[in-house]
């Protein structure tokens, strides 16, 4: 079994005259990715590999859920998945060691809820009518595949076994 798990970073400041690949983390989303990487260590959702949109929020997002783990996560910076297409999103997934069971991309919308809508062939209820509403800043899309190697991760062949916001670990 594989777990893909897609963690969109969490809520970025727009100041002026910063460029949108440098864009911080707002004081929200400083919160935001504290409170899902709790959540995250908690519920056992601890990945063997990250991959890291190179932008700055998604950098700071994944710094910040990290600490969490009490642990160093291996990580990889990984430029292709920012403002990424479906399909590059797909080719990075593909090249994933296969002795990578649990799998994290922190990265970007539209990209992930294309990619999490996609992928997702089944899945729990709740879950799948979370992620039909939106896919908000720092959420959180578990998807299961039944499969030995990252490159038979296709669409429709995975299960949603989890699609978390910060409202919906909140409550």
């Amino acid at each position: 079994m594989r777990r893909l798990m897609l963690l969109r970073h969490a809520k970025a400041d727009r100041p002026d005259g910063v460029i949108d690949h440098e864009r911080p983390l707002a004081a929200r989303g400083l919160r935001q990715s504290k409170e899902m990487g709790r959540y995250m260590a908690k519920q056992g959702l601890v990945p063997d590999l990250a991959i890291v949109s190179t932008a700055k929020r998604t950098q700071d997002t994944w710094l910040l859920a990290g600490e969490a783990f009490g642990a160093e996560v291996a990580r990889h910076d990984e430029p292709r998945i920012y403002e990424a297409a479906l399909g590059d999103i797909l080719q990075v997934i593909s090249e994933t060691d296969p002795s990578v069971q649990t799998l994290l991309l922190v990265g970007h919308n539209p990209g992930f809820e294309r990619l999490a809508t996609t992928l997702a062939g089944a899945g729990r209820a709740a879950a799948l009518s979370r992620l039909e509403r939106e896919y908000p800043t720092a959420a959180l899309a578990v998807i299961d595949f039944s499969v030995d190697n990252w490159t038979e991760a296709t669409v429709g062949s995975g299960y949603l076994d989890r699609f978390e916001t910060v409202a919906s670990i909140s409550n």
